[in-house]
């Protein structure tokens, strides 16, 4: 097995050449960039699965390397294989590699084609790069790589100006939990001399009682709501939408925003050793599941009803970290990438085949794009949680988790939000798939020509809905719930089948499609009905509960006003006083000018004309001759005399 760790730490580096060539030669190479992208991708995957396979045997692989001494501590960078790091390897590889193929074909047209594919294996060799780190150091570095990329990509067409607000959106939103996580880091260390993940659970039980450790727990789970898009920090994600459909896909629904998951993770034997801390955990994750859910609700924009539908499943993965329940949320984690890359990749193939991203202008296309209804079907029974999808599993383990921990508040929230889940999810399959269409007309009163994405494009789609249907199965009891077994070997064992949460997951999935099914397939105008009777519920819901007008009147406008007025004070007092002190200067320069050109100069001037003068006189008695200076000499010699004949 050790042969197949020799080549790992090339698993980040392969999409790091593709970047290089593509961003350097992007404009010789052409169209030929997708592909410099997806063959390295795949060299990642040739590389990452024997590995991957090889920690399913049983086998661990960690290394490092020496980079920066501080006093007697040395900080290192290095790799570390697991059953975690080799889950989430599998997702970003595998998922990456799919989204990069179909992305080949829906940015054939983009002019600046070959940027988007560096931008996207930059984000790849970032992400692969945090996946294997072996302490948070190197995963706080590749954590900022991935924080540009999304930047860079969700601004990707930055001549669209709610593009390019959309992504400083993110970058600011998701700095602000950065700095926490950094802060955090710090934190550890001062309190533990460590950043190794494996040396996590030694530290954490010998230095238990430092006060600095909870500390430390709070400000990484920062991270977190800022990354994962938790509540308060989850506004930057549905505007994110304004990006292109893969990035999307691949970063704001698969890989990325997970990262914040994986990272409590990664953090659990210090989240664990606190039960408060867990408490803060539980209670965001469960407001952000229950909320996120709740707007997505009506939401009319196909991308924003997943964006908040990836709000809320990764509420339920943080919700389930914060009730002990690691493996569960692990579980989702792998299984949402799966259902919730090919719900955007859907998506985008609705956008590219009918133009629009308006639920309320589709309808009808189940019969025109049958390949893209299909797998988008698929994909949304899965994530409203029906057997035996792979969401069923993975969701069940988490009301399992939350029910059996005695958290059954959460439990009852969590399940509300898995029905209301069920019911936006096929709200918009009723109103994009099924029905008559109502696409607008152009400007000759005809229809948009609706059509079927190319293969490049559905091929992938058919294989995440494969994986939509396999991938939880491993989880589930016929399987004796391997999955968990292999994450947590010690930890997880056979669970007893808990009928009640069972049933009640099921009967949630199938009454939520239901209604959207009496909703949106039965008599029209009855949502617009209910939407009256609760026009409490529907404003709350339609408007996202106001927290973007929170944002702006409690934190953006007074932050405007003091950078207005701290603006009006830099011009009037600092630039007065700089000013001030140029004008006093220019008008002492002046003075002294006056003075060094009346006066200075005046007394050299003078001097030199008197001398000038002088001269003249003096010259008219130089006559050249001899007789005149004999009588000048006569002269002068007489006025000697009577001046001293007077004396």
């Amino acid at each position: 097995m050790v042969t197949a760790f020799r080549y790992v730490q090339w698993i980040p580096v392969f999409p790091l050449i593709a970047f290089t060539v593509n961003i350097l030669f992007g404009r010789k190479v052409g169209p030929k960039a997708a592909w410099i992208s997806i063959l390295t991708s795949l060299c990642s995957c040739a590389v990452a699965f024997p590995a991957i396979f090889a920690v399913m045997q049983g086998d661990h692989y960690m290394t490092q390397v020496p980079w920066l001494k501080i006093g007697a501590y040395s900080l290192n960078f290095g790799i570390l294989l697991d059953p975690f790091s080799a889950t989430l390897l599998f997702v970003v590889t595998f998922i990456g590699t799919l989204i990069q193929i179909y992305a080949s074909g829906y940015m054939r047209d983009d002019p600046r084609f070959s940027r988007f594919f560096a931008y996207i294996s930059l984000f790849m060799a970032a992400m692969l790069t945090l996946v294997i780190s072996n302490n948070y150091l190197l995963f706080f570095m590749a954590w900022e790589v991935m924080g540009l990329c999304s930047y860079l990509l969700i601004g990707f067409w930055f001549e669209k100006d709610s593009a390019s607000k959309a992504s400083l959106k993110a970058f600011l939103t998701t700095r602000v939990g950065d700095v926490g996580f950094f802060l955090g880091i710090l934190t550890l260390f001062v309190a533990t001399e460590t950043l190794n993940f494996m040396e996590l659970p030694s530290v954490v039980a010998a230095k238990h009682d430092s006060p600095l450790l909870p500390v430390a727990a709070l400000l990484i789970f920062c991270g977190t709501i800022g990354k994962s898009a938790q509540f308060p920090l989850h506004v930057w994600l549905p505007d994110a939408m304004e990006g292109p459909t893969p990035v999307s896909a691949l970063i704001h629904a698969a890989t990325m925003v997970a990262a914040g998951v994986y990272l409590i993770a990664r953090s659990f034997p210090l989240f664990s050793a606190f039960p408060n801390v867990l408490q803060v955990v539980t209670i965001i994750g469960t407001i952000t599941a229950f909320m996120a859910a709740f707007i997505g609700l009506t939401a009319t924009d196909i991308k924003k009803v997943l964006a908040y539908s990836t709000i809320s499943q990764l509420g339920f993965m943080v919700t389930a970290m914060g009730v002990g329940g690691l493996v569960p949320g692990t579980f989702h984690l792998m299984t949402h990438a799966f259902f919730k890359a090919l719900l955007f990749l859907g998506a985008g193939s609705v956008i590219h085949g009918c133009g629009t991203q308006d639920l309320r202008e589709m309808g009808g296309l189940l019969k025109k794009m049958p390949h893209t209804a299909a797998t988008f079907i698929i994909a949304s029974l899965a994530i409203a949680g029906v057997p035996p999808l792979a969401g069923f599993w993975s969701k069940d383990e988490i009301l399992l988790t939350a029910f059996e921990s005695g958290h059954f508040f959460v439990f009852w929230l969590l399940l509300i939000a898995a029905f209301m889940t069920a019911f936006y999810m096929f709200r918009l399959v009723f109103l994009a798939f099924f029905g008559e269409s109502r696409a607008k007309k152009d400007s000759h009163g005809h229809p948009h020509h609706v059509h079927e994405s190319p293969a490049v494009m559905t091929g992938p789609l058919w294989v995440l809905a494969i994986g939509s249907i396999v991938v939880g199965l491993p989880g589930s009891p016929f399987m004796h719930h391997w999955f968990q077994t292999f994450l947590a070997p010690h930890g997880h064992g056979e669970t007893a089948l808990n009928w009640f949460v069972m049933g009640s997951s099921i009967a949630v999935g199938l009454g939520g499609i239901s209604l959207a099914a009496l909703f949106y397939l039965g008599k029209k105008g009855f949502p617009e009905k209910i939407a009256k009777t609760f026009r409490p519920l529907y404003l709350a819901s339609i408007n996202k509960f106001w927290v973007d007008e929170l944002y702006a009147r409690g934190i953006i406008r007074p932050f405007n006003g003091l950078a207005a007025k701290l603006f009006k004070f830099d011009q009037s007092v600092i630039d007065g006083a700089v000013n001030g002190t140029g004008k006093a200067t220019l008008w002492t320069s002046k003075v002294k000018n006056w003075i060094d050109q009346t006066i200075v100069d005046g007394l050299v001037n003078f001097t030199g004309a008197l001398t000038q003068f002088l001269s003249a006189v003096m010259r008219l008695a130089q006559t050249g001759f001899i007789q005149h200076y004999l009588l000048i000499v006569f002269v002068g010699l007489l006025v000697l005399i009577g001046l001293m004949s007077k004396s």
